[in-house]
């Protein structure tokens, strides 16, 4: 009988020894390199010769003198495919009439997506030489209106906001600030923001 138990137990050794041994390690698979980041492409960039991002704005571009001119402005930067731009130039610093509307100070659009920028002085026509079309501003006049913040109270920052569209306006100089960005809705590649302080 002890022989017998002996040869039962001897015969189980190996099917024990078998679920004892630990598994093959697998050899660990090559995974591919995560594919690069395409590298940061710089949004639409406003600047001006005349001043710069969040300083004071020089008088001649404003109502401390008779005849102020609107600034030159240039941007780099133009997203790929931008058929025009639309220049913006409002005061967020009021409501108007006790509504959301602020003042109003440039609006011109259908400016060539060849363009880089608009000379300082840009004539008060309701269109330009290369189709630039400029609307009214606050007053009621075509062009731009230079800021005119009184001496009595803080800085207003004055907002030059360019938007470069997929497209062209067909809008005429009679189009007010409501009509264009309805119509820019939907069709902006890139904006950029250039703003100035000033009071008298």
């Amino acid at each position: 009988m002890k022989l017998k138990q002996v040869v039962a137990i001897g015969g189980m050794l190996p099917l024990a020894a078998a679920f004892s041994m630990p598994a093959k390690a697998q050899a660990p698979q090559a995974t591919a390199p995560a594919p690069a980041a395409a590298p940061a492409v710089p949004g639409l960039t406003l600047t001006s010769p005349a001043f710069e991002d969040g300083s004071i704005i020089p008088a001649k571009f404003t109502q401390s003198v008779t005849d102020f001119v609107s600034p030159k402005l240039q941007w780099t930067n133009v997203p790929p495919n931008t058929v025009s731009f639309v220049m913006l130039a409002h005061d967020p610093d009021v409501a108007m009439d006790k509504k959301i509307g602020d003042v109003l100070h440039w609006l011109a659009f259908n400016i060539p997506g060849t363009a880089t920028g608009l000379p300082e002085a840009v004539p008060a026509t309701a269109s330009l030489a290369d189709g630039t079309v400029q609307a009214k501003n606050r007053r009621g006049l075509i062009g731009y209106l230079g800021p005119g913040a009184p001496a009595v109270g803080p800085y207003h920052h004055y907002t030059f906001e360019l938007f470069a569209l997929d497209t062209k306006l067909t809008l005429g100089a009679d189009a007010t600030r409501a009509d264009v960005l309805a119509a820019i809705d939907g069709h902006i590649l890139g904006k950029g923001v250039l703003m100035g302080r000033f009071h008298k």
